[in-house]
């Protein structure tokens, strides 16, 4: 898969993980993501993927500051339910970068290392995306407005034609590389906007 050329300056994620460590997948546990394996997991690369991986980012650095943070360690709340708009698409990017699953992840090894349970749905009282450390219970909320980096000029009529039916081959190669301008401005331009991301601590 050729990927966009922008994706390898988008800032990478350095986690530790105490399972890949333990069952030998990382011989230091220490694991770096970047975000063409957010667009790898999603199969395709947008400003809700793009958004997902700018909260993860930004609320681990909140939370851990210069640390490694500890993937599997951390609980993650969204307001809406799973199906619920692309709420569903922005918890497996947060799963994969923080571990934290839903009931359907690993429910852990001899009493440890259980992701199971820790993102979660329908919390209300969360506006953006809340980040928890388990160890120290500080927490993060997240929040992520992608509307101050607009569209390209003629995304507009692009987008109709392609939506429509009606777009030419140029027409539909250039709907695509206007989208990922726009996400690569999110990503790139805007990473620590905070007209784009904030990051607010709690108790």
């Amino acid at each position: 898969m050729a990927f966009a050329a922008f994706f390898t300056e988008v800032p990478s994620v350095c986690v530790h993980d105490g399972l890949a460590q333990l069952l030998g997948a990382s011989s230091d546990g220490i694991i770096k993501y970047h975000y063409a394996d957010a667009v790898r997991l999603a199969g395709h690369s947008c400003p809700t993927v793009a958004g997902a991986w700018l909260m993860a980012r930004t609320g681990l650095r909140a939370l851990y500051g210069n640390a490694l943070p500890e993937r599997g360690n951390i609980t993650v709340a969204l307001p809406a339910a799973e199906d619920e708009g692309v709420t569903g698409v922005i918890g497996q990017v947060l799963t994969l970068v923080t571990g934290a699953a839903a009931a359907n992840g690993f429910h852990g090894l001899g009493g440890a290392h259980c992701r199971a349970g820790l993102l979660h749905y329908e919390q209300r009282e969360v506006t953006g995306v809340q980040l928890r450390r388990n160890d120290t219970g500080a927490g993060v909320e997240v929040l992520y407005n992608p509307g101050s980096v607009p569209w390209s000029d003629g995304m507009r009529p692009l987008m109709m034609a392609v939506l429509e039916g009606h777009a030419d081959a140029g027409q539909t190669q250039r709907f695509g590389e206007l989208w990922q301008e726009r996400v690569r401005r999110i990503l790139i331009e805007h990473n620590d906007d905070p007209s784009v991301i904030q990051a607010h601590l709690m108790g």
